[in-house]
């Protein structure tokens, strides 16, 4: 009985092709959006922690500021640093491998009739070990270079791209602002980041040539640290902590003016903010699903009034009213199941769509997939109830009588 009462209920699906794809259709697109949204959801955090394990999972940037991490002012809200107080944490802090300090800007870049707008970098040759930059082609700076301030320069793959195309830069003479350089390294390309920014736009000057010749002062922007293998990493963020405080001169329970920041935190935080919306863009696409049930209770309506003499003549020879009922509640899961397997294949196409345009992996989850396939068999069993319940109670003389 049940083989034939799943017959009966494919049959009369088909009947009304194309009424049965538009009562589904809202739960297509219910299904669709859940998985795309929480695979994209997924491939960004996964994408997120990839970034974050490429700069070192023992990385600690430390700022001026407070609550960098939470939205305060973080930047240029407090007292910038110096060199002095990098090299304090380098020689004080056993655990610290490197500390390098970091001074930024933007800036037009020339070359030729080419010109880029472009993050222009203060540093040494510390920032490229601790960041793990590796060379394309040419070479870091020089000692003599460094201590002297010459003006020489290290660019990633988009300025030379713009500037150069496909031609080796290396030896070329770029300005930055009103400063002549030469080109002595090009690294190699790290791509867009997790928030499509560009790792490789970039010109990187000398601490002390971009001290003396860009900035005009001798303020250093962060630390960029990078702790021993084995150590602990929150140990060495609380001693760096306590060293910044008394160079800054921050007084007991004075709140300090630095933030002292863990990638991992950095990766945590990340992900939350991801999870945060893949959940509420999730919930927002499953209210189509509700819709989508409305619809196939409606339909189902109609098709119990269409049917009723079928009914009714079901009935009079001897037809049980569960049996009734059965047939009409079957008929609302399969059409809600069809619209859950159409939606997975939907689903699962824009999820791949989006990962390869978004650049970020293709992760689906499994069990994504089989709860919104069940959701979807749920909604036809709920609202295909109401329909199936008023079919089994029609009485079988009223509906022979129906026209």
């Amino acid at each position: 009985m049940l083989w034939e009462t799943v017959r009966l209920a494919i049959q009369a699906i088909f009947r009304n092709t194309m009424r049965s794809l538009l009562t589904v259709l809202g739960i297509v697109i219910g299904v669709a959006a859940v998985i795309a949204m929480v695979t994209v959801g997924q491939g960004s955090t996964a994408q997120v922690t990839a970034d974050v394990e490429k700069l070192g999972t023992n990385v600690v940037m430390v700022m001026p500021g407070q609550d960098v991490m939470q939205g305060g002012p973080g930047g240029t809200a407090a007292k910038m640093f110096s060199i002095r107080m990098n090299d304090e944490v380098q020689d004080q802090i056993p655990d610290v491998a490197i500390s390098a300090p970091i001074s930024q800007t933007r800036a037009r870049v020339i070359f030729g009739n080419e010109n880029r707008r472009t993050d222009v970098v203060g540093t040494d040759n510390r920032y490229f070990e601790a960041a793990r930059w590796e060379l394309l082609r040419g070479r870091f700076f020089e000692t003599g270079e460094i201590q002297s301030g010459r003006t020489v320069c290290i660019i990633g793959e988009t300025v030379r791209q713009s500037l150069f195309g496909n031609s080796d830069p290396i030896g070329e003479t770029v300005r930055v602002k009103t400063l002549s350089c030469e080109i002595v390294g090009l690294l190699k390309s790290k791509g867009a980041s997790t928030f499509g920014s560009d790792q490789d736009d970039f010109v990187i000057l000398p601490l002390k040539t971009y001290h003396r010749r860009i900035a005009g002062n001798t303020e250093v922007l962060a630390f960029y640290i990078s702790v021993r293998d084995g150590a602990s990493v929150e140990d060495t963020m609380e001693e760096i902590t306590l060293l910044m405080r008394d160079l800054r001169r921050i007084g007991r329970g004075e709140e300090d003016d630095f933030e002292v920041l863990d990638m991992k935190q950095f990766a945590t935080m990340l992900s939350g903010i991801t999870g945060i919306l893949t959940g509420l863009l999730s919930a927002v696409a499953a209210v189509s699903l509700l819709v989508g049930g409305i619809g196939i209770m409606n339909i189902m309506l109609v098709s119990v009034t269409e049917r009723t003499r079928e009914i009714g003549i079901r009935l009079a020879i001897g037809a049980q009213a569960r049996q009734v009922l059965l047939q009409f509640l079957v008929e609302a899961v399969i059409l809600s199941l069809i619209g859950g397997l159409i939606g997975i294949g939907l689903g699962l196409g824009f999820a791949i769509l989006g990962a390869k345009w978004l650049s970020i992996p293709f992760t689906p989850d499994f069990s994504v997939i089989l709860l919104a396939f069940g959701f979807s068999a749920l909604v036809g069993v709920i609202f295909g109830y109401f329909p199936a319940r008023r079919a089994a109670r029609l009485d079988p003389i009223e509906a022979l009588r129906h026209e």
